[in-house]
């Protein structure tokens, strides 16, 4: 969430058109001369949970802060709500709400405090009550910030950021740190932005979180977008992949499994054997002689679709080969 400074001033109206709120094209940022974003190209729809994912120091927080205006790109373009981030700022904040990772305000200050102070930024928001009510802090509208809990905070971020009513939201790793039920409680809260019309832009490293909360990502890695996609047609397309889980007992030829047909991905750990196989057919095929080794026990074996994460690793890891 941020104010634009000085006193609201009347902005052009969101277009009615079909034109996504979100388009971005070719977004480039270097610092120091090294790239850090590299044409970056990106559409989000109204009414979509858009998620930006990535492995630390892949360019997603960069890509967010030149969205939301936080840093100049060096080339590119980006529109909000059919307006140019670079001519008109000033109007396109007044359509954006932002949250980022950690809401900091004063002590003392309390949340019925703080919405009625940034409301006055904005030609156009929310009543404070409904505000309160909607993400679940009339009964804290009165407590000071630092009696919050971490749920709490975060639930704050969220209506500070819908305070302007806004077409586009922003979110930084919006669950870090919170307990599961919080976490579900904040999702059903993200998830009725969207259902009002929202167009939510989300940075997330949680994969579980993406896979069941967005829409559809954007895998980003070294500045670049190598993937987007609904995440259930993403593992899909993994290139036919399969991931595959094994647990035996006795004297098992593990060696062997790397050499089996389509294998890749190989992992050993404590509770057994995982890895991802392009052909399931030929690779269960060999390891079948594996299994009837003598002294050999199968103790579990399951084959799956891939996950997201499953994809995400694949893809990142490919692109530091």
């Amino acid at each position: 969430m941020f104010p634009p400074p000085g006193p609201p001033t009347p902005s052009p109206p969101v277009s009615a058109s079909s034109t996504p709120p979100v388009v971005v094209r070719g977004l480039s940022k270097a610092y120091a001369g090294k790239p850090a974003v590299r044409t970056v190209d990106l559409e989000v729809a109204a009414g979509e949970i858009f998620g930006l994912l990535g492995p630390n120091g892949a360019g997603k927080t960069t890509t967010v802060e030149c969205l939301v205006g936080l840093r100049a790109p060096d080339a590119g373009e980006i529109r909000l709500c059919g307006l140019d981030a670079r001519a008109q700022p000033a109007a396109i904040r007044q359509h954006l709400g932002v949250a980022l990772q950690s809401t900091a305000l004063p002590d003392r200050m309390t949340p019925r405090e703080a919405l009625g102070l940034f409301g006055q930024f904005y030609a156009r928001r929310r009543p404070v009550e409904d505000l309160l009510a909607r993400f679940g802090l009339t009964e804290q509208g009165d407590q000071a910030f630092d009696r919050l809990s971490g749920g709490q905070r975060q639930r704050l971020a969220l209506a500070l950021a819908f305070l302007n009513e806004p077409a586009v939201v922003f979110l930084d790793e919006p669950t870090t740190g919170l307990d599961p039920q919080a976490r579900r409680d904040l999702h059903a809260l993200i998830r009725g932005l969207r259902d009002d019309g929202c167009a939510v832009v989300l940075t997330t490293h949680l994969l579980d979180e993406a896979e069941t909360l967005c829409d559809r990502v954007a895998i980003i890695d070294r500045g670049q977008v190598v993937a987007t996609g609904a995440p259930r047609d993403l593992a899909a397309g993994s290139r036919g992949r399969q991931a595959v889980h094994l647990r035996v007992r006795g004297p098992f030829a593990a060696g062997s499994l790397a050499a089996l047909p389509g294998v890749t991905g190989l992992e050993t750990r404590p509770e057994g054997f995982t890895f991802e196989t392009e052909s399931p057919a030929a690779t269960l095929a060999g390891l079948a002689p594996l299994l009837a080794a003598p002294g050999v026990e199968l103790l579990e074996l399951q084959v799956r679709r891939a996950s997201l994460e499953e994809v995400f690793l694949q893809l990142t890891r490919e692109e530091h080969q």
